[in-house]
């Protein structure tokens, strides 16, 4: 698995190379949304990271006018983080590409590929029941 994983890596960086994004980039863009917004700490306390890596990301993605600062509606003192138009679209896109099955998994016949899904979605349903461990991994 980690073989596999390793090898489809440079197509996915490729992906976001596109975008001009890093990893990173493309974690923080499918955690925003268009109308709900995160301070700025309360990204750093989900992504597990300092509030200053947290920082150094939305102001990427800001710069790349894929992410705003807005005021809060209930506290003008608070500035939240949300997608724009363009974050949407981008992520749209990145969904869209990452959804692509790499050749590898294309060459598998349905009797493997049936059984590749059964052992994801055990992997998954064990990851899902064990509520003290972090999901995913923290942006650094």
């Amino acid at each position: 698995m980690f073989d596999f994983l390793m090898r489809s890596a440079p197509a996915r960086e490729e992906i976001l190379a596109r975008h001009g994004l890093t990893p990173n980039d493309a974690r923080a863009l499918s955690e925003l949304q268009l109308d709900t917004g995160w301070t700025m700490s309360a990204l750093a306390e989900r992504w597990g990271c300092d509030p200053s890596n947290a920082t150094w990301i939305i102001n990427r993605l800001e710069r790349l006018h894929l992410v705003e600062r807005r005021m809060s509606p209930e506290d003008r003192r608070v500035r939240l983080v949300v997608l724009t138009a363009r974050g949407v679209t981008v992520r749209e896109q990145l969904l869209e590409a990452f959804h692509e099955p790499p050749p590898t998994l294309l060459a598998l016949d349905r009797k493997d590929l049936a059984t590749l899904e059964r052992v994801l979605r055990k992997l998954d349903d064990t990851d899902a029941a064990q509520p003290t461990r972090r999901r995913g991994s923290a942006i650094t």
